[in-house]
């Protein structure tokens, strides 16, 4: 590992305080309740469901590779905490968020089993969330602890896929 990418450990983190998963659950509620105002037809769910496994399977291919990195680096995976390492290689060569990604693949697998399209509908909602609540705090967080490093990073990884 490119000793550029360990640094001393400041008294710093992204500041995001509530965690990232709870926002996804929070919007899947809030897709359950729409459900149960305003019902959409959920029959095309039930003759797709093979749909539900190709979205658990993307969850798991990003997930726990991106969990791995961090246990592999010892370096927090919590918005809370500073962290030690920038994470670039393995999963995160190819997204800069793999996590975040994972949990829309998830988020988006649960749906089809649940057969509720409104939770499709707010999918752009959920992504404004994360990028405005929590991607863009984590980014001004990296840049300040990792700076040119991190730029670069950026400049050849993009923020989702």
């Amino acid at each position: 590992m490119d000793p550029s990418m360990s640094v001393p450990v400041k008294k710093d983190s992204a500041g995001v305080f509530v965690p990232p998963p709870l926002i996804y659950v929070a919007v899947f509620f809030l897709s359950i309740l729409m459900q149960s105002y305003i019902p959409l037809d959920h029959s095309w769910f039930r003759s797709n469901s093979w749909l539900a496994w190709i979205f658990i399977g993307l969850y798991l291919i990003f997930c726990f590779p991106a969990i791995y990195r961090f246990i592999v680096s010892k370096t927090t995976i919590t918005t809370i905490h500073p962290v030690k390492k920038l994470q670039t290689s393995g999963i995160y060569s190819i997204s800069r968020n793999p996590m975040y990604l994972s949990l829309l693949f998830l988020y988006s697998g649960i749906a089809v089993f649940k057969g509720n399209w409104w939770t499709f509908i707010l999918i752009p909602l959920m992504i404004i969330i994360v990028q405005q609540y929590i991607i863009r705090r984590e980014e001004k967080y990296l840049q300040r602890q990792f700076g040119a490093t991190y730029t670069a990073y950026q400049r050849k990884v993009r923020r989702w896929l």
